[in-house]
């Protein structure tokens, strides 16, 4: 508003000037919310700066786990927290969602683990018992060191249900291995080197192909390094009892390897080419006598026919040749022969030449020479020189059978074809053998005239009883009146033999006599000795007492 100047006045006064202050559009009072907004700005800048991506992780339940309490905490280190819980589309599921810090944004990456931390009672031990005060918590096991992520690439995670066996800042290694079955192995079962406890199962599931089982183990640093390419696995779990000419002997590799099992392991190949990498695959033994085997090289199939039952033989059953195990069963089968109107057994099998040694290596040169296949040579050799497969009793108290491959010197020769698979003949077992000398006996004894032998037995028998009658009749009161006279003889003896009987005294007297002429004739003696000359002069006039003879 402009100022103005009034009028003047008719009666000569001046009339008084009027000045108006200007007036501020903005007060002061503004300053403190539009100060308290920046702050309120700035703070929420600075929050959404710090605040790292929200992830959500699926679960099987929510136990234990609270809105705005449950932390997740990576290597014991709070990184975020758990603000809100819900179901998935179909509620099968939990979906936990949580809110991580930041600098933990590199957590949210792919092979990152989240599990519900709770106390826990399994066969490697007693976990999480520090959650019983401060209440459960989602632990994170993630990559670290170079290759460590430091931006969120993943937000959907599905949670683990147990804590992981192994985390990613366990220095080691991982290496699978094929077994024909799991036996008592479990996850987190011990792995040994020497009986040291160097790692740990953890994890199994079945192959592809459904014929074996892959366990994965991992040997704990720096022992992965005692596992090289030559290295062999077998499974230590339970007890190893063996005889043998040393005696009884008992292995087992610790008491905790009974009750959960383990795996061993030990350097085998002399020329092992170096260090196990990374995932390597290798076999699990069933024992450590097969592990620490020469190699058995190339399976040779081999078929025989037995006439007889082979209830008691069972696959996997050993084909033994002079007490080494040349070879397993691997298949049962029954078929017919119209000839002979009957059913016979096939059994197929396997066996490992180069178990042979030197010899198998020395056919394997000459047939290698004539241009000849090595195991259909050796196997025909053998064979006409006697070699056929038999059956025997395993154990007594099972029935449990086993197939020999013996020298048979007298058996009859057969025609011998190279086939696939290789047929070898075969002779009855030791027990149908017994059962056929049982046949014989019996077809013996069959043949023995029975009824002839006992009418001959009671007509023997008879002229017995009578014979005894006659004895009793003649022979007995004769054998009374012979006592009877022995008995009277015997006391006229004890008569004559009593103290106060002639004959003893008697006998004491002419004791006495014969004393008394030993001494005579012993003075005599001793007189002859001394005067030898009495012999011839006779005896002298004894010598008065006091004189001296000349």
């Amino acid at each position: 508003m402009a100022d103005q100047n009034p009028p003047p006045s008719n009666d000569g006064i001046d009339a008084p000037e009027v000045t108006h202050k200007k007036q501020r559009r903005i007060s002061w009072i503004w300053l403190v919310p539009i100060v308290a907004l920046l702050a309120g700005l700035s703070l929420v800048v600075r929050t959404w700066m710090e605040v790292g991506p929200e992830i959500s992780i699926e679960f099987n339940t929510a136990e234990g786990i609270e809105v705005g309490k449950t932390q997740v905490r990576y290597k014991d280190v709070v990184v975020g927290t758990v603000h809100n819980i819900r179901f998935n589309d179909d509620r099968s599921k939990v979906i936990v969602q949580a809110q991580l810090a930041k600098d933990a944004a590199g957590l949210a990456t792919e092979g990152t683990n989240f599990w519900v931390v709770r106390p826990r009672l399994g066969i490697s031990g007693v976990s999480g018992l520090g959650t019983l005060l401060s209440g459960a918590y989602i632990g994170v096991d993630a990559v670290d060191g170079p290759n460590a992520s430091t931006t969120a690439t993943k937000f959907e995670f599905i949670g683990l249900e147990t804590p992981p066996p192994v985390t990613h800042d366990r220095d080691g290694k991982r290496f699978t291995l094929k077994a024909h079955d799991l036996g008592s192995l479990d996850i987190g079962s011990p792995v040994y080197f020497r009986r040291i406890n160097v790692g740990r199962v953890i994890g199994y599931k079945l192959d592809e192909t459904g014929s074996a089982v892959n366990v994965e183990v991992f040997i704990d640093a720096p022992n992965d390094k005692f596992v090289t390419q030559g290295t062999r696995f077998w499974n230590a779990s339970g007890v190893d009892l063996s005889v043998d000419g040393s005696g009884l002997k008992l292995h087992t590799q610790s008491l905790l390897s009974l009750a959960l099992g383990g795996v061993a392991f030990a350097p085998v190949n002399q020329n092992d080419p170096g260090t196990a990498a990374q995932g390597n695959q290798f076999q699990l033994y069933s024992s450590e006598a097969e592990a620490k085997a020469n190699p058995d090289g190339e399976p040779v199939p081999i078929r025989m026919r037995f006439d007889q039952s082979v209830r008691g033989l069972s696959v996997g059953a050993t084909i033994d040749f002079q007490g080494i195990a040349l070879g397993e069963v691997t298949r049962i089968t029954i078929d017919f022969d119209s000839k002979k109107k009957r059913f016979y057994a096939l059994v197929d099998a396997s066996l490992y030449p180069e178990r042979l040694g030197s010899v198998y290596d020395r056919v394997h040169e000459r047939a290698l020479e004539a241009g000849d296949d090595t195991e259909g040579k050796l196997l025909a050799s053998m064979v006409e020189h006697g070699l056929r497969g038999q059956l025997r009793t395993a154990n007594l108290l099972t029935g449990q059978l086993y197939i020999v491959l013996q020298h048979f010197p007298k058996a009859e020769p057969v025609e011998f074809h190279i086939s696939d698979p290789i047929v070898i003949p075969t002779i009855p077992g030791n027990l149908e053998q017994l059962q056929q000398q049982i046949t014989n006996i019996v077809d013996k004894i069959d043949k023995i005239p029975f009824d002839q032998i006992g009418r001959d037995l009671r007509t023997s028998l008879s002229s017995a009883s009578r014979l005894m009658s006659n004895l009793d009749k003649t022979l007995a009161p004769e054998a009374r009146e012979t006592l009877r006279a022995a008995r009277k003889s015997l006391d006229n003896i004890n008569q004559l033999l009593a103290t106060d009987a002639a004959l003893p005294a008697n006998a004491e007297r002419a004791m006495q006599e014969l004393g008394r002429a030993a001494r005579s004739l012993r003075a005599l003696a001793d007189y002859l000795q001394a005067n030898p000359e009495a012999l011839i002069r006779g005896r002298g006039q004894d010598p008065l007492p006091g004189e001296t003879r000349n």
